[in-house]
C-alpha cells in the first residue's frame, strides 16, 4: 500500500511541476537568455574599452616621446589630437594636461588658460583638476598677485588634497615674492611642521624662513 501512495504522490508532484513549467517555463527561458546576452554584452564592452585604452596608451607614449625628443610643436599637436580623439576619458584628460605643458614653452598665457580649463572641468576628477591648477600656479608664481595665487591654490592646500605640499610651497614663495613676510612664514611653518612634507621641501622652507628673518632685520 505504501508503494501505491508513494507513486500517487510522485504523479501529483510531477503534474504540478508540469503545470508550473507550462505556465512559467517560457519566462524562465527568456530570463536565462537575457542574462546570457547581458553578460556577453558586458564582456564585449569590457573588451572594447581595453582595446581603446591600449590604443590610447600607444598614441600617448608616442606623443610623450616627441616631447622628450625636444619637439614641442609636434608633441603639442599630437596631444591636442588625443585630447579630442583618445578612446578613454583618462587619456583625454592626461593629453589635455600634456598639451598645456608643451604649450607653456612657447605661449605661457595660453598654457595657463589650458590648465585653467582642466581645473574647471568637474568631469576630469579632483586629482586632475588639482594638478592642472597647480601647474598653472607654477607658471604664474613669479608674476601673479598673492591674491590671485590664493584664489587658485589655497583650496589645494587642505590636509586631504593630493598636491597640498606643492601648493603650500607655491603659496609661501608667492607671499615671499610679494613681500608679505607673515604670510610667507605661515606657509613655511605649515610645511616644516607637517611630518608628511618632503624632506627637500622642508629644507627649502627653512632657507626661506632665514631669508624672511633677514628681510625683517
Amino acid at each position: 500500500m505504501a508503494d501505491i501512495f508513494h507513486e500517487v504522490d510522485e504523479d501529483i508532484r510531477r503534474e504540478r511541476l508540469n503545470k508550473l513549467w507550462n505556465r512559467f517555463g517560457p519566462y524562465l527561458i527568456g530570463l536565462a537568455l537575457l542574462i546570457v546576452v547581458g553578460i556577453g554584452g558586458w564582456r564585449g564592452y569590457e573588451y572594447l574599452q581595453l582595446q581603446k585604452a591600449a590604443e590610447a596608451s600607444t598614441q600617448f607614449e608616442a606623443a610623450v616621446a616627441l616631447a622628450e625628443a625636444g619637439k614641442p610643436a609636434e608633441a603639442e599637436a599630437a596631444f591636442a589630437k588625443l585630447a579630442q580623439d583618445a578612446g578613454t576619458a583618462a587619456y583625454r584628460t592626461m593629453s589635455r594636461l600634456r598639451q598645456a605643458a608643451a604649450l607653456s614653452q612657447s605661449d605661457p598665457k595660453a598654457a595657463v588658460a589650458a590648465f585653467d580649463a582642466v581645473a574647471a572641468d568637474g568631469s576630469a576628477g579632483r586629482n586632475f583638476q588639482d594638478l592642472a591648477a597647480l601647474r598653472a600656479g607654477f607658471i604664474l608664481v613669479d608674476t601673479a598677485s598673492l591674491d590671485d595665487m590664493k584664489q587658485r591654490l589655497e583650496p589645494l592646500t587642505g590636509a586631504q588634497r593630493t598636491f597640498r605640499h606643492s601648493a603650500r610651497e607655491l603659496m609661501a614663495l608667492s607671499a615671499w615674492r610679494a613681500g608679505n613676510m607673515p604670510e610667507a612664514k605661515r606657509w613655511s611653518d605649515l610645511i616644516i611642521g607637517d611630518a608628511e612634507s618632503p624632506a627637500g621641501m622642508r629644507q627649502r622652507m627653512e632657507a626661506l624662513l632665514a631669508l624672511t628673518s633677514e628681510a625683517k632685520g
